[in-house]
């Protein structure tokens, strides 16, 4: 789509997938979930477009979302409309036709001022370079209208990345409380059993029933979250009612961070700013065409005139030009101007908010991926082995219920955290790379990638 401002990744997918190698198999090593082939699935897979049934890939959503999303596609009807601008602001202006009649039905003037009808060819002749003017700045406007629909894209693709990752984040919320479920079932079958043979009070028996009870009604809190995002992730690309069952993804796999300069020094790919580029060259071409309009037109005339008493033909040539007297276009230009000082300061203030909004994600992603690395080296182990002691021990009457329901909250805790953590930590890595226009890991050394287990 760009010539000379073109993306560092694949148009097709967005700049903000990091891509692996073409060719590469995906499941010759984990990625992590923002990672893709850097291929169009819509050209790849014509089928890619169509919803699927079953399993839904994150490459498939992108290329539904892509192809059907109702915002982008509004977008590309603008880029098109500029591209009939510019084609309309190459053309000449049209010739003109006139005729008149002087002294027509006069029967007291005869002979030499007698009636004369005169046909007048004119033509507008433009100076000062108008045209050239007027065709560059339609031609930065088109490109400027291209810079738009890519924005648009890049927030649709984000979303949608966003989406799925709340999808598949909410799948592992219903499977763990499903899990957890399994669990106070266990609880009120041993709890049971252990009433039944007298070795502890009927009353323990009713917390497990009432710990049972309050399971279920996190897993229906559960089921509805899964289908109100099933519900956002479809609307991305026009559907209010999804067609497939589930996604798939890895969000286990975490990338170490770079350096914040780094990723600084990388905002030049923002299509934010980079579209100001253009908007500064294109409002420096207005200010061109604008003064091309102080220099006046000529209208160039040419024509025959006939008279018809002596029954004869005279050829009519002239031309006119207005004076720029009083209008010289100065309110035009300055106004061009004045615009041009405020996209210098719209670039500036773009670059303060773009930065400082840098800054924040990344915060956020080390935040998040601290916490990652918190939970799976310390937090959930120690739960896992809490729980399991206070499970097995309840069974041989060392700990009460009230322990095993305490260690049992810990590690549902501690797993939930943990998912919300990688849930934060791959919706701000999109987040990161849509304001990069990359994939912040083509700044790291080589280093492997870290897996939590």
């Amino acid at each position: 789509m760009y010539s000379n401002h073109a993306l560092p990744l694949g148009i097709a997918l967005s700049i903000i997938i990091t891509t692996s190698p073409v060719g590469a198999n995906p499941t010759d090593k984990k990625m992590p979930l923002a990672h893709l082939e850097d291929q169009n699935p819509v050209a790849r897979d014509p089928s890619a477009s169509e919803e699927p049934t079953g399993t839904l890939l994150l490459p498939q959503a992108l290329a539904l979302a892509l192809t059907q999303n109702p915002d982008l596609a509004a977008f590309s009807w603008e880029t098109r409309a500029q591209e009939a601008a510019a084609l309309q602001a190459s053309f000449f202006p049209n010739p003109t036709f006139g005729a008149n009649a002087a002294n027509f039905g006069n029967r007291v003037i005869k002979g030499f001022d007698g009636d004369v009808v005169t046909l007048e060819l004119s033509q507008l002749i433009e100076l000062g370079g108008k045209r050239a003017a007027r065709m560059e700045a339609a031609a930065l406007t088109k490109e400027l209208a291209d810079w738009d629909y890519e924005t648009k894209r890049v927030d649709v693709l984000t979303q949608v990345s966003q989406a799925f990752i709340e999808v598949l984040t909410a799948q592992q919320r219903l499977t763990l409380t499903k899990q957890t479920q399994e669990l106070a079932n266990q609880m009120m079958v041993t709890t049971s059993a252990r009433v039944q043979a007298g070795k502890v009070s009927p009353v323990e028996e009713t917390k497990a029933k009432v710990v049972l009870s309050s399971v279920q009604f996190e897993l229906l809190r559960a089921q509805r979250e899964l289908e109100a995002a099933r519900k956002r992730l479809a609307a991305t690309w026009g559907n209010t009612e999804p067609r497939f069952e589930a996604v798939k993804g890895d969000l286990d796999t975490v990338m170490p961070l770079p350096s914040l300069d780094l990723l600084l020094r990388r905002l030049d790919k923002n299509p934010d700013l980079a579209r100001w580029v253009t908007e500064i060259t294109q409002r420096e071409a207005l200010i061109s065409v604008e003064k091309s309009k102080a220099i006046p037109d000529v209208t160039a005339t040419v024509g025959a005139s006939k008279y018809l008493m002596p029954n004869d033909y005279a050829l009519v040539v002239g031309f006119s030009m207005p004076l720029p007297v009083f209008n010289r276009n100065q309110g035009g230009i300055r106004e061009a101007e004045h615009r041009l000082s405020r996209a210098e300061e719209d670039h500036r203030s773009a670059e303060v908010r773009i930065t400082t909004l840098l800054n924040t994600i990344y915060q956020k992603l080390s935040t998040a991926y601290a916490e990652v690395s918190a939970l799976r080296q310390d937090i959930l182990p120690g739960a896992q082995s809490a729980y399991d002691a206070a499970r097995e021990g309840y069974r041989f009457g060392k700990f009460g219920f009230l322990d095993v329901l305490d260690a049992q909250r810990t590690l549902f805790g501690a797993k939930s955290q943990y998912l919300l953590a990688l849930s934060d930590y791959h919706k701000s890595a999109v987040e990161l790379e849509r304001l990069i226009g990359g994939s912040f890991d083509e700044t790291l050394t080589p280093r492997k990638q870290e897996t939590v287990q």
